[in-house]
């Protein structure tokens, strides 16, 4: 008697259940990754901090040398070329900058050991501070950790800026609340060198190029920023007036208005900016955000006449940009001449308040 036949069921979609597996793969490959780098910059941490121990306990200064030398020889043969000399160097210098483990612990899942060890060759405790919470705030790579760092992002800020206490209170902040402030993101001089533009240009053809490069813009504009609008129009009395760009930030929760203007600021500029900022504050705030920012963007600033119009006071911010990137000492010299000009001012008048 024949056996009646088998009904299999009708074979599910091979690509999607091949989908759905690899994803299952590829996180589970993540945390394993990410558990395996927590254990190693931990391990490498605690290898650092006994030797930093070991190295204080010892009056002699070359003892160090000496210990380091030793043991890299014994657990390099044992352990690999992740205990080279060079190696072990990187982890007492990670030791002698965090001395804490508890910093370690708190931030070890989200940075890994080559975050650190670009991290711990920053001499300014604030500047590695500024660095180390954007790593995490931000989730910045390896790769983009070290842009950051070769264009100078941190002097650039308008918080480098600031007078070190009031710098340590912003960073402090952002560590403990999450908190990022107009000081955390604006930025002088913006560096526009991905617009490839020649020497001769309008403020239309600045335009244009940042569109075509609105994603390396956003970039270099900073954490959370997304795009609203171009030439947004406004009326009033009859008359029109175009706000060259508009951008939303969703970590200050407000909107920002840029200006584009090829020469020199110029004082009639605060106006302008003002006029735009309250017609959005009346017309385009909504309940809960902050008010409107305005980013004046100019090809070459005058600092006494900005000192004067106290446009910080109004939501304004003056800067320059770059469309070519000067040579890096070049570049450096200017940022500290600025920061150094900006800190002195604050303390005048700081010493004028009191």
């Amino acid at each position: 008697m024949s056996q009646p036949p088998v009904h299999t069921p009708p074979p599910s979609q091979p690509d999607a259940l091949l989908g759905e597996i690899r994803q299952l793969i590829e996180h589970s490959r993540q945390q394993l990754a990410g558990a395996v780098n927590s254990a190693l910059t931990t391990l490498y941490w605690h290898v650092g901090q006994r030797i930093r121990s070991e190295v204080l306990q010892n009056a002699r200064a070359s003892y160090g040398e000496q210990i380091v030398s030793i043991l890299s020889r014994q657990l390099e043969r044992d352990y690999g070329r992740g205990f080279s000399e060079k190696n072990l160097r990187h982890m007492l210098r990670f030791a002698e900058v965090f001395p804490q483990a508890q910093i370690v612990s708190a931030t070890r899942r989200q940075l890994s050991w080559t975050h650190f060890r670009t991290l711990i060759y920053i001499g300014d405790p604030l500047k590695r501070d500024f660095y180390l919470q954007m790593c995490q705030q931000e989730g910045w790579s390896t790769r983009t950790l070290q842009e950051r760092l070769d264009s100078q992002l941190f002097e650039r800020t308008a918080l480098s800026r600031q007078p070190d206490a009031l710098l340590a209170q912003e960073l402090a902040s952002l560590r403990q609340r999450g908190e990022m402030t107009p000081p955390l993101l604006l930025k002088d001089p913006y560096v526009l060198d991905f617009l490839g533009l020649n020497d001769r240009y309008l403020e239309k053809d600045l335009e244009d190029a940042i569109l075509r490069e609105l994603e390396s813009f956003l970039l270099e504009l900073g954490a959370g920023f997304s795009f609203v609008a171009r030439q947004k129009r406004i009326q009033l009395d009859q008359d029109d007036f175009y706000i060259d760009l508009l951008f939303y930030n969703r970590r200050l929760k407000r909107l920002v208005a840029i200006d584009l203007k090829l020469g020199d600021f110029k004082a009639e500029y605060k106006g302008q900016m003002e006029l735009y900022l309250r017609w959005l504050a009346k017309y385009e705030q909504e309940p809960g955000e902050a008010p409107p920012l305005g980013i004046i963007l100019c090809s070459g600033k005058k600092r006494e006449q900005i000192e004067l119009l106290e446009l910080d006071a109004s939501g304004i911010h003056v800067a320059e940009y770059l469309t070519v990137l000067p040579p890096r000492e070049v570049l450096q010299a200017k940022l500290h001449e600025a920061i150094a000009l900006s800190r002195a001012r604050l303390e005048n008048r700081g010493g004028e308040d009191v």
